[in-house]
């Protein structure tokens, strides 16, 4: 029903209705003049409940005329004989006007309620879109297409005073024009142009303005504007605030870390070369002395040492170029789908001198299905995680290697014997150069071995994880998609 109509009804209804409770009250009840004025009152109120004021004043009208020609003396004329009538008459159209209009303000007030209620609701939920994106650039494209999602508007826009562009809802200006939001940055007064349906408001973050905001086809009111306005500034520069943050914070991890790494390279490396320069300055002789002092088993031991030296020292670089690697996603996967059986053992095949006096215990179930992997590189992991165990557990302790295939992937587990890692320290064995703080000095290593495992995993779209027990051993897994 549209506006025109509903507006006439109101009219026919209220005549309908005095008409009704005149037939009842003096055809059908023959009910007194009390009872007929409060069933009247009732009527008016009730048409003031559902229409306007309007509809409820000419109720009232008709209605005192109804009371008077059919309930007042003489009945049938609109003759008064009785002055009191005529109070009483005009106290009935008094209260049915005056309870008209409190009845509309009622209305008012609640239609003014809801409509309140809606813009703080929606304020909060554009408030919480706000909170979305910490990137301010991103951000500044998002929030005027937040603007007209949230608020049922045709168009927005969002100018700042640090920057030349404009960020717009859509394609469309509709009459946002790029220097009427420079002049209110400028000017920092609101302006309104209710025949078009235009609205700017300067974002203020205290007394200092800090863009524009731009609204077309707008219906809401200056103090929604306002607080749109307040919310926007404060979301901007709380993003800006936190990249400021962040990038800080990255500087100093970063810092730290090239810290680690110089700390962690100058001691691993100069280990080996420490070996290496010891067994050569002894090879060629102090000053004054000759090497031929050496006998052959000697020589042959100090040839040894320059060799697993060099060996280590070429594995500690390796490393630590693979890991660069990794970090900048440079390393170039081949996926393919293969069972997760044979690339065990392979790495068992590669291990085998280090597993002499470890017995290895392997179940994998033979209807396993394939994971999605690069062979290479998931061998290299399950060589780190074995050789670990190996590394880490008593002589003739036995090592465990399960898989098991549960929701789409594929999960392998290694299990040893060794001292177990506590709660603390589990969280902290897969960043980068960490080891175990009870073994660094018994068993050498550059702590990165499982920042490397976890790098290669995380790039199959799995998860390589821990869980251990003091005394008791250490259960590291890593999870695969099923091929």
């Amino acid at each position: 029903m549209n506006a025109a109509a509903r507006y006439v009804s109101g009219y026919v209804i209220a005549a309908l209705t005095v008409a009704g409770i005149t037939l009842v009250g003096y055809r059908w009840l023959h009910l007194n003049p009390t009872t007929m004025a409060l069933a009247f009152l009732l009527g008016v109120l009730g048409i003031s409940a559902f229409w306007r004021l309007r509809q409820a004043v000419f109720m009232s009208v008709i209605a005192t005329l109804a009371f008077n020609y059919f309930f007042l003396p003489p009945i049938g004329t609109f003759t008064i004989a009785d002055p009191q009538n005529w109070i009483a008459l005009f106290a009935f159209l008094v209260t049915a006007v005056t309870a008209s209009e409190l009845a509309e303000r009622a209305r008012r007030g609640t239609r003014s309620a809801v409509e309140r209620r809606r813009e703080l609701e929606r304020l909060y939920a554009f408030s919480q879109l706000l909170l979305s994106s910490d990137n301010p650039a991103e951000l500044l494209n998002l929030i005027p297409r937040h603007i007209v999602e949230s608020f049922g508007i045709r168009s927005a826009a969002i100018s700042l005073s640090s920057r030349s562009d404009v960020y717009r809802s859509g394609p469309t200006i509709d009459g946002l024009e790029s220097r009427d939001l420079q002049l209110i940055c400028l000017h920092g007064e609101p302006r309104f142009d209710a025949l078009q349906q235009l609205a700017f408001m300067p974002l203020r973050m205290g007394m200092r303005v800090v863009g524009c905001m731009g609204v077309s086809g707008s219906v809401l009111s200056r103090q929604t504007l306002e607080a749109i306005g307040s919310l926007v500034a404060i979301s901007i520069e709380r993003a800006g605030a936190v990249e400021k943050l962040s990038r800080a914070e990255a500087a100093r991890e970063s810092e730290q870390l090239r810290s680690v790494l110089l700390d962690s390279v100058t001691h691993e490396f100069r280990t080996p070369l420490t070996a290496i320069k010891a067994s050569v300055t002894s090879l060629l002789g102090s000053p004054g002395h000759s090497h031929e002092g050496h006998s052959p088993e000697e020589r042959q031991e100090l040839l040894t040492i320059i060799n697993e030296e060099s060996d280590r020292l070429n594995r500690l670089i390796g490393e630590a170029a693979e890991m660069a690697q990794l970090d900048a996603n440079k390393v170039e996967f081949c996926f393919e789908a293969a069972p997760i059986g044979n690339v065990v053992e392979a790495a068992l095949d590669e291990l085998k001198q280090l597993l002499i006096q470890h017995p290895v215990d392997i179940r994998i179930p033979a209807g396993l299905p394939n994971a999605r992997m690069d062979s290479a590189h998931i061998k290299e992991v399950l060589v780190h995680l074995i050789e670990n165990a190996a590394k880490y557990s008593p002589a003739d302790a036995p090592i465990r290697i399960t898989a098991e295939a549960k929701d789409q992937t594929v999960t392998v587990n290694i299990a040893d014997r060794g001292p177990g890692i506590d709660d603390f320290e589990q969280s902290l064995v897969f960043e980068k150069f960490y080891r175990g703080r009870n073994q660094r000095v018994q068993v050498h290593g550059t702590g990165m071995g499982l920042a490397i495992c976890k790098a290669i995993v995380e790039a199959h779209g799995g998860r390589l994880g821990v869980t251990s027990q003091l005394g008791h051993g250490s259960v590291f897994y890593f999870s695969l998609p099923v091929g």
